[in-house]
C-alpha cells in the first residue's frame, strides 16, 4: 500500500477549455491544476478537444471575422509543450453550441478515441481525468477505453447544461455515472453532481499563487477591479451602479474591468448614462500574468456574480492582500467566506448593500488594512495551488487503488 501511495499516477487529461496560442486565457485554471498535480507527483499529458467551427458571434460579425477566426483555429499547432506539459489538440466539428452542446461529446468521441489510443503507444496512461461531464467525460465514455475516469465539475454542467434541456441532463448524467470519482470545486457543486448521477464526489478547491507578503501601499485614488468574462451573470452593471452611488463620498474612485465579452457595448453605454465613463477603464482580455498584475493594483476586488461555482478570481485577488466582495447564496463565494475573513458577501442585485460594503472599507483605512491581511491569510491556509495539487493526486491514487 505504501508503494501505491508513492508511485506517480500516469494521467491523460481531457478538456474542452485549455490555453492555446489563439487564446492564452481560456481554461487557464485547468492548466494550473495540471501543473499543480504534476508538481505533486503525477505524470500527465493533456488532450484538448479543439472545435474548429468559429463561435456564433464570429459568424454574425461577417465573412472577414469568420475567416480570421477559422484561420486561427486551423493554425493552432496540434502538438505543444506548455510549461513542461505535453498537449495534443484534437480537432472536431459540431453543430452550434446553443442548439446542440449536449451532443458535442458524440461529435468529439471518434477523434478523441483515436488520439487516446495513439497516446497510449508513447505514454501508457492508467487513468483519465476529464474536465466537465459535457463534452469531455461524455466523449471519453463514448470512446470506450477501459481506463478509470475522474471527472472535474466546475459548475457549467449542473448550472447550465443539465438545466438547458432533457438532452443536456441526459448527457451530464451519462458522463458523471461513468466516473469512478467526481471532483467538485465547492461542496455545493459536489452535492449537485451527486444529484445528477455521480457515484462519489469530493471537493478539491482550485488555488492561487501567494505573492511575497507585505503588499506595498498604493499611491493615488482608490480603485475597484473585476476580472471576468463580460456576460450578464458576472453583474458588472451592479458595480457600475454602485460606483455612481459612491461618487459623492469617493469622487476619485475608479473601476477597472479586465476581460471581454458580449456585454462590453451595453456596459460602456451604461457607464455613459450614469455619467461615470471617465472613471471606468475597460482593459479588455489580458494575458494571465498581465491581468493578475493589473488586478493587484486595485484596492478592492468586486464581482457580485451569480451561478458562481467557485471563483478563482476572488482568491487570486485575496492572495495579494486585496479584500473581495461576492454574492451571497452562491456555492463558491459562500465556501470561500466560510473558510476565513477578507471576503464579504452581499445579496444578489442589491446595489444599496454593495455600495455600503465598498464604502465601509474605503472609509476606514484600519479596517481595510485588517481585511487585506485576513484575505491573504485565508488563501494561505485554504486555497493554494500546492494544496490543490496534493489533493488531486490523492484522488488519482484512491481511484487507482
Amino acid at each position: 500500500m505504501n508503494g501505491a501511495r508513492r508511485r506517480r499516477p500516469r494521467v491523460a487529461i481531457v478538456t474542452e477549455y485549455y490555453p492555446s496560442i489563439r487564446d492564452p486565457v481560456l481554461g487557464i485554471w485547468a492548466h494550473r491544476q495540471a501543473q499543480a498535480a504534476r508538481d505533486a507527483g503525477a505524470e500527465q499529458h493533456v488532450i484538448v478537444l479543439h472545435r474548429l467551427v468559429p463561435p456564433r458571434a464570429a459568424l454574425r460579425a461577417g465573412p472577414a471575422t469568420t475567416a480570421r477566426e477559422l484561420a486561427a483555429r486551423l493554425r493552432e499547432p496540434r502538438s505543444q509543450l506548455r510549461e513542461g506539459l505535453g498537449i495534443t489538440y484534437v480537432p472536431f466539428l459540431s453543430p452550434p453550441r446553443d442548439r446542440a452542446y449536449a451532443s458535442w461529446g458524440a461529435w468529439a468521441a471518434p477523434p478523441l478515441a483515436l488520439a487516446l489510443r495513439m497516446l497510449q503507444r508513447s505514454f501508457d496512461f492508467e487513468l483519465i481525468h476529464a474536465h466537465n461531464a459535457v463534452p469531455a467525460a461524455d466523449a471519453v465514455r463514448r470512446a470506450r477505453l477501459r481506463a478509470p475516469l475522474v471527472v472535474s465539475v466546475h459548475g457549467g454542467d449542473v448550472f447550465y447544461t443539465a438545466e438547458h434541456d432533457q438532452r443536456g441532463a441526459t448527457a451530464v448524467r451519462a458522463g458523471l455515472e461513468r466516473a469512478q470519482l467526481v471532483l467538485a470545486n465547492s461542496q455545493g457543486i459536489a452535492d449537485m453532481a451527486l444529484e445528477r448521477g455521480a457515484r462519489q464526489a469530493r471537493v478539491v478547491h482550485l488555488g492561487a499563487e501567494l505573492p511575497p507578503a507585505g503588499r506595498p501601499r498604493r499611491d493615488g485614488p482608490a480603485s475597484l477591479v473585476t476580472v471576468a468574462h463580460l456576460i450578464p451573470r458576472k453583474r458588472h452593471a451592479d458595480v457600475l451602479r454602485a460606483l455612481a452611488v459612491l461618487e459623492p463620498r469617493h469622487p476619485g474612485l475608479r473601476y477597472r474591468i479586465i476581460g471581454d465579452g458580449p456585454e462590453r457595448g451595453s456596459l460602456e453605454a451604461l457607464a455613459a448614462r450614469l455619467e461615470i465613463a471617465d472613471r471606468v477603464d475597460f482593459l479588455g482580455q489580458l494575458a494571465p500574468a498581465e491581468a493578475l498584475a493589473q488586478a493587484r493594483e486595485a484596492t478592492l476586488f468586486v464581482m457580485p456574480s451569480t451561478e458562481e461555482a467557485f471563483g478563482v478570481a476572488y482568491i487570486e485577488a485575496m492572495a495579494a492582500g486585496i479584500p473581495a466582495i461576492g454574492c451571497r447564496g452562491e456555492p463558491g463565494p459562500e465556501e470561500i467566506a466560510a473558510a476565513g475573513d477578507g471576503f464579504l458577501l452581499v445579496p444578489p442585485g442589491d446595489i444599496e448593500r454593495l455600495s455600503q460594503r465598498i464604502d465601509e472599507l474605503l472609509s476606514d483605512p484600519q479596517r481595510l488594512r485588517e481585511a487585506a491581511q485576513r484575505a491573504r491569510a485565508t488563501v494561505a491556509e485554504n486555497f493554494t495551488w500546492e494544496r490543490c495539487g496534493e489533493e488531486t493526486v490523492a484522488a488519482y491514487r484512491d481511484v487507482l487503488r
